[in-house]
């Protein structure tokens, strides 16, 4: 299936550079990936007869053209149907040739711990899941797991629903974005429909909430989850929370549930080191492509992991390319194919990180410039009062106009710990509400960045 939404991708990026930006955004951009490969037909889902009709009449023999010259091992077409045409088709059929991933409460059953890769980065978050899960509602209350994007917060917590699922599936055990509670919630309100909506949460027994900080400035959306999240945990229910942020650092958030979510646990993940990320790497080739598990060589993933050091996903997404690439291709698994397959991403990735590196020195230089301090001096472990403030000043600057993790910004000034960096923003913050020097230089400084 994969090399099929491969082949879409591919499709979707020759129509993006092929028509004007308003026909792609209304005609493809809507398109469901592929959700079913049958007969030699590729099936993607369009959300409206207007978008289906108009595809199927001026385009598809276009996207077909398309699609098979970049598979060539078979002949392949597209179909575009509607949503309730694939129900009908697979009643008719009774071909279910989708699989079934997804258990109750929209748990994804490959997300487990058994595929989860532990390394350094993430072991401590991974050995209390485990206890989580073994013993819900006893261990830790909530159990909140934090850390950047793409990292296995998310897998992680629904590993905790699937195991507990799997040691009793009657077990009512939700999962939901932060974002989703927020859509529920305004429905239901303007609907006049809040029992419905204590019902639906507060039957459960295990809640997954992934994203809170989605919450952010959502006041009764807030005064409702502090509510249901009472509710459950005087119970004894398990709740687990993820976020992109430790909860003491959560923005406009009720700080009653700020501290209710560090009553329990709070785990972080970072990222993981080059060795971490092959054994990642490893593990992807050996579940979505174990045929290719001889073919390809340590020094091939090693290439990957070098280049894709932040965000999991990315990393598994630049394997999948360059599978395919070679597959599709017909080539070896080489060190200078997967450079080929993956060359207009890390372009992309080189370019992205020397302008945000100069932006970062622009602060660093800037700011020392206005205290008439070195750069070495500015980023350096002296803690004399004349280096102090600037430093937390380009801190607190790089943070406000990058918004880069505290662990980052922390890796910019001597290796310096987050706590540190997250000290010295909050410090900046409160000074600004009554220091109209500090104002001044903070307005001077950020007039010769924008310059």
């Amino acid at each position: 299936m994969d090399e099929f939404e491969y082949v879409w991708e591919q499709v979707l990026e020759n129509l993006q550079n092929t028509f004007d930006s308003e026909i792609f955004e209304e005609l493809f951009e809507p398109l469901s990936g592929v959700v079913k490969v049958f007969d030699n037909y590729l099936y993607v889902v369009a959300p409206s007869p207007y978008i289906q009709s108009r595809i199927n009449k001026l385009y598809l023999s276009n996207i077909n053209s398309i699609a098979q010259n970049i598979y060539k091992k078979n002949k392949i077409g597209f179909k575009f149907v509607l949503k309730e045409e694939l129900e009908e088709e697979e009643a008719k059929t009774n071909e279910n040739t989708f699989i079934n991933k997804y258990r109750a409460g929209d748990i994804n059953a490959n997300l487990s711990f058994k595929n989860f890769v532990v390394g350094k980065s993430n072991r401590f978050a991974f050995q209390m899941a485990l206890k989580v899960a073994d013993q819900p509602g006893a261990v830790a209350n909530p159990f909140y797991i934090f850390g950047d994007v793409g990292l296995g917060k998310t897998h992680l917590m629904q590993a905790i629903g699937n195991y507990i699922l799997d040691d009793n599936i009657e077990t009512k055990v939700l999962y939901q974005k932060a974002s989703d509670f927020l859509e529920v919630y305004v429905s239901k309100v303007s609907s006049n429909q809040m029992e419905d909506f204590n019902e639906q949460y507060r039957s459960v027994d295990v809640l997954l909430i992934d994203d809170i900080q989605q919450l952010s400035d959502k006041k009764n959306t807030q005064m409702e989850f502090f509510k249901v999240f009472d509710y459950l945990t005087n119970k004894n229910k398990q709740i687990v929370l993820t976020s992109d942020k430790p909860a003491n650092e959560l923005k406009n958030m009720m700080s009653r549930l700020t501290s209710r979510f560090q009553q329990g646990l709070v785990v972080d993940i970072s990222v993981p080191d080059l060795e971490h990320r092959v054994e990642i790497l490893r593990k992807k080739l050996l579940l979505e492509a174990p045929e290719s598990v001889g073919k390809v060589e340590d020094e091939v993933l090693e290439f990957i992991a070098s280049y894709f050091t932040t965000n999991i996903r990315e990393l598994e997404g630049a394997l999948k390319r360059v599978l395919y690439y070679c597959m599709i291709s017909n080539i070896p698994i080489t060190v200078e194919n997967a450079e080929e397959a993956l060359e207009p991403l890390i372009k992309t990735k080189k370019n992205t990180s020397s302008v945000s590196e100069n932006d970062y020195d622009k602060v660093l230089s800037v700011t020392a410039d206005y205290y008439g301090v070195s750069v070495h001096d500015l980023i350096g472990t002296s803690r004399k009062a004349v280096y102090t403030l600037p430093r937390h000043i380009a801190m607190y600057l790089i943070k406000m106009k990058y918004n880069l993790p505290f662990k980052t910004i922390g890796s910019f000034f001597s290796n310096r710990d987050h706590s540190t960096v997250l000290s010295a923003v909050t410090k900046i913050e409160e000074s600004k509400k009554y220091d109209s020097e500090l104002n001044m230089a903070i307005e001077h400084i950020t007039r010769k960045l924008d310059n």
